[in-house]
């Protein structure tokens, strides 16, 4: 059975042609031989060498003389993946989702092209085992998981070296690097440079769902060290055992960082990932005015966010405009709730043309913030609730998130805290009394174990007529009598590859709100009317690729008209200005990379 289903699978890869270009693939030219080929994933096929290749590459009687096609490596691969899945049955999740990060992991260090292709073809499978929510639990394992180097450490101690080390990177281009300082990784704290997972697991999904050429991204682990103790008295650890760098010792080692990427890949988009939060949001203004870059967890969780909430006011059969007047609480002060709150902000001033928030209220681990608070982030002040705006509802300053859900009636309850289950039964139970006729419950923190509830508590405690939401997968929901209880994953994979690869065949020098702006409102209008009714807020993962080009398309055309295009590879600014709507996602469809295994040509 398990060899059927390995076969159908394969059968399925022939038919998978839309993202192929038809045409027989160019030449790659490689400068090694023998075996340093078959070392090399990105050239190596396995046994897929053609015997001609296999001659002028010196390859003779370093391989099984059988040449096995690409279909049968790919239906050999599914059947071992269907092995492990078969026999780990019953053991404890977090046994069974490393055991399928192992065996995918192997093939990403043999054989890229495989990996990639396998991936593209069963992303819905495979991206909560590379990406959310697996890649929270390889972070917290991996220097014990540790086996081959992928992408580049930057450290505290390379001080003053890096625009020399920037050049050991092999990739003669590169376009796409994700950066993390490994302060604050997922919802799971600081966890150092065991966070190098998270750039890697973002990059494969840009490759899978940007086509971005894996020869052409770059992990990037900056090590200032670390304040989790458990780590520094980790004998496997790999990182600087010392305290993080803050202050301005702590910008120095960004600032070369960024100016050394600059220097030798001018054009390359750069995402800043998982960083706490007075740094995420210290780096963004720092940077994003003179470089091509974007920090994901503030604008790409905003964005998913804000395409979600637009949903959900068509879900109770409302204009867009009515967005205006719903009243959101969102529960977190981090930089993924202050983002999302910005972003709605703007999206409300450019409906309304006004700056009004007062449908916003902001709590963190101390209760309602108002603006009597003592102590209040900067960041976080914009959305802090004035005594006047909130005495009328009975709240003050620490209000409870129980006491605001009661007595606001929110229309949205939003959660980017990272504390699992605090919209507990109590707190769902109030979204009943909600203001809206179908209430939206949004429980985006990351990995699963961090979600703010369960799809299954959501329904069962607020009710079946809800809008839910959640950042980590979780199945749908019998409700009985044919009833079933759609779950959305508000996942920023809908987003972040659209953002950079938009961003890059625009050529844009700088990425600006309107951009990120373009890319939510291009989302939320992927959904039809039938499956918005039907609970159904953002696209099955399955169409990922069709996502990420519409979106694309959207930031592109965004960069042209606010004139910070500049053009990419043989398309300057004139032609993309002048390409219609469907051109433009026509055009980035073809700047996106797709695995085919390449004839290999040897050159001195």
């Amino acid at each position: 059975m398990m060899w059927k289903a390995a076969r159908s699978a394969a059968s399925s890869l022939r038919h998978s042609r839309r993202w192929m270009s038809t045409a027989i693939p160019g030449p790659c030219i490689v400068y090694k031989r023998g075996a340093d080929i078959l070392h090399d994933p990105w050239f190596n096929k396995d046994t897929g060498f053609p015997l001609t290749e296999r001659d002028r590459l010196g390859l003779r009687g370093l391989l099984p003389p059988r040449v096995i096609s690409f279909e049968h490596q790919y239906a050999r691969f599914m059947e071992s993946y269907l092995s492990l899945q078969k026999n780990t049955q019953g053991q404890p999740n977090n046994i069974v989702s490393l055991a399928k990060w192992r065996i995918l992991n192997r093939l990403h260090d043999r054989n890229e092209t495989l990996y990639y292709r396998v991936l593209i073809d069963n992303i819905k499978n495979f991206a909560p085992i590379i990406y959310t929510p697996t890649v929270g639990l390889v972070c917290q394992n991996y220097s014990g998981l540790f086996r081959r180097p992928r992408g580049m450490y930057f450290s505290a101690k390379d001080k003053g070296e890096m625009m020399s080390m920037i050049y050991n990177w092999p990739g003669r281009q590169v376009d796409m690097i994700v950066l993390t300082d490994g302060s604050r990784i997922l919802g799971l704290g600081d966890l150092g440079v065991q966070g190098i997972g998270i750039p890697i697991g973002k990059l494969d999904m840009y490759v899978a769902a940007a086509g971005i050429n894996p020869q052409r991204i770059l992990p990037v682990m900056l090590d200032v060290g670390t304040n989790n103790p458990k780590l520094l008295e980790d004998p496997l650890y790999l990182g600087l055992r010392q305290p993080r760098l803050e202050g301005d010792e702590y910008l120095a080692v960004v600032d070369e960082f960024i100016e050394a990427v600059h220097a030798r890949w001018p054009k390359a988009v750069v995402q800043f990932e998982d960083f706490q939060m007075k740094w995420a949001f210290e780096t963004l203004d720092r940077y994003r005015k003179r470089f091509c870059m974007f920090n994901d967890d503030i604008q790409g969780t905003a964005g998913v966010a804000l395409a979600g909430l637009l949903g959900a006011v068509r879900a109770q059969g409302r204009p867009l405009t009515d967005f205006a007047n719903q009243k959101i609480v969102v529960v977190g002060a981090g930089s993924a709730g202050l983002g999302v709150l910005k972003m709605a902000l703007q999206a409300v001033s450019r409906m309304i043309e006004s700056t009004a928030d007062s449908h916003f209220f902001l709590l963190d681990k101390d209760g309602l913030i108002t603006k009597e608070r003592k102590v209040i982030d900067p960041a976080a002040a914009p959305f802090a609730k004035s005594h006047s705006e909130i005495e009328g509802l009975g709240l003050g300053e620490g209000s409870s998130l129980i006491e605001v859900v009661k007595k606001v009636k929110p229309h949205v309850l939003l959660g980017l805290s990272g504390v699992g289950g605090v919209f507990n039964e109590q707190v769902l139970r109030a979204m009943r009394e909600s203001d809206s006729t179908k209430p939206a419950i949004f429980a985006m923190s990351n990995p699963t174990a961090n979600a703010e509830c369960s799809a299954a508590d959501a329904f069962k405690y607020a009710g079946e007529n809800i809008v839910f939401a959640s950042g980590s997968p979780f199945e749908n929901v019998d409700l009985g009598n044919g009833k079933v209880g759609h779950v959305n994953q508000a996942n920023n994979m809908y987003l972040f590859p659209g953002i950079g690869l938009g961003s890059l065949v625009s050529g844009a020098r700088i990425i600006t709100d309107k951009m990120l702006q373009a890319a939510a409102e291009c989302l939320a209008s992927y959904i039809t009317d039938e499956e918005i009714q039907n609970g159904i807020l953002y696209p099955s993962i399955d169409s990922i690729r069709d996502i990420t080009a519409e979106v694309g398309a959207a930031v592109l055309r965004e960069a042209v008209a606010e004139e910070v295009a500049e053009g990419h590879g043989d398309v300057g600014l004139k032609e993309l200005s002048h390409m219609s709507k469907e051109e433009t996602v026509q055009h980035v469809k073809n700047n996106m990379w797709f695995p085919i295994y390449s004839p290999l040509v040897h050159e001195k």
